[in-house]
């Protein structure tokens, strides 16, 4: 646990008990002017855990910002003990852009640890794992569905790691998803530096939604609870639902181009059989109902109304006992 009275990144020390934001300036743009991505940390007078509040690592995952302004907005990131680090837009220039990489084409997700002298996304990289991270006990990081996909709330975890999977039902979110961490994401970069982390996904790409930015919210008030760092006057509440755990999943791909118009509800359980929704044709003379492979749960559908052969339109949990368990 980090118990240090002054906390010091980028040169700029905070005690016990104080708040700063901390600009890192990313880049000068082309014009000069500076870019800088804002860092806003808050202090207990008492020691205790610190916490690393992230979003915007795909600049077009705005939902996932809206989450991390929420909860700085209401002041949920003032901790009753302890410390939070709260970064709403780590990707600042696709941000800018609505673009999910970096202008030199780069994905920050992939690029993890990074490099103090690699491409732009890789300095960006390399910045969050030397000056945050290893202030940090325990990190959240919430993201959306890319390219019109939109994803149930969930976390994601490994299946190895009983403390996230503890950490993972305390948030509640309607789905647990246990997926290995991706070779260079920031999520993998952590485990190796021994950061447990709770990866939040949520609705799509370019779109704010309530309820998924409520569920993001209020999973990290219980969270922050769980940790006996949430404040009094902040209220929290059970989960509805128990969270459903998804050991194995599959992508539905379409099978023809055309105009898609899923019908079945994000979250549901379905039979094997069930049409799930169609693929037509503009000029009427073609229609094909997309059916369940297997009997399971939708948790990523594919919102966009124009399709292509070989997309993904559904994702559908595997496997009757796991999903149920």
């Amino acid at each position: 646990m980090s118990n240090k009275d002054v906390l010091e990144i980028l040169g700029e020390k905070i005690a016990l008990g104080k708040s700063a934001i901390v600009n890192f300036e990313v880049a000068k743009l082309h014009t000069r002017n500076t870019l800088e991505v804002p860092i806003i940390i808050e202090r207990s007078r008492k020691s205790g855990p610190t916490v690393l509040i992230t979003a915007g690592i795909h600049g077009d995952e705005i939902n996932g910002v809206e989450i991390v302004r929420q909860i700085i907005a209401k002041g949920i990131n003032k901790p009753k003990i302890g410390t939070t680090i709260c970064v709403p837009v780590i990707n600042v220039f696709g941000f800018l852009n609505m673009d999910r990489l970096f202008p030199d084409g780069r994905d920050l997700n992939r690029v993890f640890p990074g490099s103090a002298n690699g491409s732009l996304a890789s300095r960006v990289a390399h910045f969050v794992m030397k000056e945050l991270v290893p202030h940090v006990d325990f990190a959240m990081d919430f993201h959306t569905g890319g390219a019109g996909r939109f994803n149930a709330a969930q976390i994601r975890i490994t299946k190895e790691d009983p403390n996230l999977k503890e950490l993972a039902h305390v948030f509640g979110a309607p789905f647990i998803y246990y997926s290995q961490n991706l070779n260079k994401s920031f999520r993998n970069a952590c485990s190796k530096a021994g950061v447990p982390m709770l990866l939040f996904e949520g609705g799509k790409s370019f779109n704010i939604h309530d309820t998924i930015t409520n569920t993001g919210v209020n999973g990290a008030k219980r969270v922050l609870h769980h940790l006996g760092m949430l404040t009094s006057k902040f209220k929290v509440s059970k989960p509805k639902t128990e969270a459903i755990i998804i050991e194995d999943s599959k992508w539905l791909r379409a099978k023809f181009s055309g105009m898609f118009k899923p019908t079945v509800v994000i979250n549901s359980y379905v039979e094997k059989d069930d049409v799930l929704g169609n693929i037509t044709d503009p000029y009427g003379s073609f229609n094909h109902f997309v059916k369940a492979p297997n009997a399971g749960y939708i948790f990523n559908v594919n919102e966009s109304p124009i399709i292509y052969q070989g997309d993904a339109i559904f994702h559908i949990s595997i496997g009757l006992k796991d999903d149920k368990s």
